[in-house]
């Protein structure tokens, strides 16, 4: 955590590196968010506070596009955001930023995670975590989105948060709580790769989800061997044949092979600064 200049305590949950070598932090906060930037001298000050004339909430996530566009998202409106962790959630949304300025681009969201372009560039994809979806928009070359297509509805257990592409077209889904890692493959079909999870305490989760009960103990509580509530995935190494799975309740980070090379992130063709 760190302190932004109006005394507010930063709880950084999404990361994105700038071409100067600077970051972008979402705030995460119990009440209020924004995207903050952190300059490589360690000054902190606001980047976007408001979009559409409205202060952001709790913000989750951003990242730039190879276009320079950025693409920022809020899970819920609802406060305590908890209220959010119902199937019926459908207040999230997705900001753009590029040089016209900010503006919600995609609403209505089922508790928005993180998304991620198409390699095509031509889909912009979206994780909604709590309507159990993986979900996607055409991408028209202004920013603007078109109708929202559904690509994949999870079942029981599955709470999608992360993802990243392959250079074969699949998307690589994290789920929280189960510690599931899924391949959707580019006509939509689903396949685990990796759990580690306690039946017992998925059958808990699930009877309060269906309760519209879910809670943070349901989240906070996960048993498993090794993960410990994965929310992020990354490829990495030379070949980009390797994982890094981040999880919420850990403090280390985890790696694995991957049977196939991912999509080299935006940032890895950035300029030294």
């Amino acid at each position: 955590m760190g302190i932004a200049p109006d005394g507010i305590e930063l709880k950084p949950n999404g990361i994105a590196l700038l071409r100067n070598g600077d970051f972008l932090l979402t705030h995460l906060g119990n009440e209020e968010g924004g995207v903050y930037r952190l300059q490589r001298s360690g000054q902190v000050s606001p980047w976007l506070m408001s979009v559409d004339g409205v202060d952001l909430p709790p913000t989750n996530f951003v990242v730039e596009d190879g276009l320079g566009r950025f693409w920022i998202t809020v899970s819920t409106r609802l406060k305590p955001r908890s209220l959010g962790y119902r199937r019926e959630c459908n207040d999230g949304f997705i900001v753009m930023v590029d040089r016209q300025g900010a503006r919600i681009v995609a609403d209505g969201l089922g508790y928005t995670n993180e998304v991620a372009l198409h390699p095509n560039g031509r889909w912009l994809y979206v994780n909604e975590t709590f309507s159990r979806r993986l979900s996607r928009f055409a991408l028209h070359p202004d920013g603007t989105l078109g109708p929202k297509e559904v690509v994949v509805e999870f079942g029981a257990g599955t709470f999608p948060d992360g993802l990243a592409f392959d250079e074969d077209g699949g998307v690589w889904i994290v789920s929280i709580i189960s510690n599931r890692l899924i391949r959707v493959a580019p006509d939509g079909t689903p396949t685990i790769w990796l759990e580690d999870s306690d039946a017992e305490h998925l059958a808990w989760v699930e009877a309060a989800f269906r309760a519209g009960a879910l809670d943070r103990p349901h989240l906070d509580g996960i048993k498993s061997r090794v993960l410990r509530n994965i929310s992020s995935i990354a490829f990495c190494g030379p070949d980009r044949r390797s994982a890094v799975l981040g999880c919420l309740l850990a403090d280390h980070l985890f790696t694995l092979p991957m049977p196939v090379a991912g999509v080299a992130p935006t940032h890895w063709n950035y300029p030294t600064p």
